[in-house]
């Protein structure tokens, strides 16, 4: 049976922060309800993993990256053909266009979850900025997931773009050379 919420993450345990998409699943098995959630995890997405986007009311993407303005970002995907579509590692963007190539319908309302990385070196640990982003994103994802209601994630994805429009405001005032 396939459960109505996918929660997806990917990274690399071995590439220090890049390990924050998996170590938010590992947080998710251990303190939330998997009733209505599937988790699944790998090192990046392809191109098969829009087959696992079928029959899903709301899917959750979770990685790493650089560019968050905050502790993490949050936003609804839509399909895109970008430049990774034809590479070996896909943005989710991606991955929801090849769902709705190979299925010829709209995906179900997908979602992505990054979390600030620092440092993403082979052998490294988790860096201590990343470990306090991911027990903020954890305790984002866990509420989230308690709740998997399209328009309250919908209403989450606003509140957490005020979030970042306030901090980036905020560096601006501080500081205009460091935000462009």
């Amino acid at each position: 049976m396939i459960k109505p919420v996918l929660l997806f993450g990917y990274g690399n345990l071995s590439r220090g922060d890049d390990a924050l998409g998996p170590l938010l699943l590992e947080y998710v098995e251990c303190y939330c309800n998997l009733e209505e959630i599937e988790i699944l995890s790998d090192f990046q997405l392809q191109i098969e993993h829009a087959l696992d986007l079928e029959n899903r009311s709301l899917v959750l993407f979770v990685d790493a990256s650089v560019s968050c303005t905050g502790a993490f970002d949050f936003v609804q995907l839509e399909p895109a053909r970008d430049e990774s579509y034809t590479t070996h590692t896909m943005s989710p963007a991606a991955v929801l266009d090849v769902y709705q190539s190979i299925k010829k319908q709209t995906p179900p309302p997908c979602f992505l979850l990054s979390i600030k990385a620092e440092k993403l070196e082979l052998g490294e640990g988790l860096s201590p900025p990343a470990k306090n982003h991911l027990d903020q994103a954890c305790q984002f994802a866990g509420q989230l997931l308690k709740n998997p209601d399209l328009n309250l994630w919908l209403q989450q994805v606003n509140a957490v773009q005020q979030v970042s429009k306030a901090i980036t405001l905020n560096l601006k005032t501080a500081s205009p050379d460091l935000v462009t």
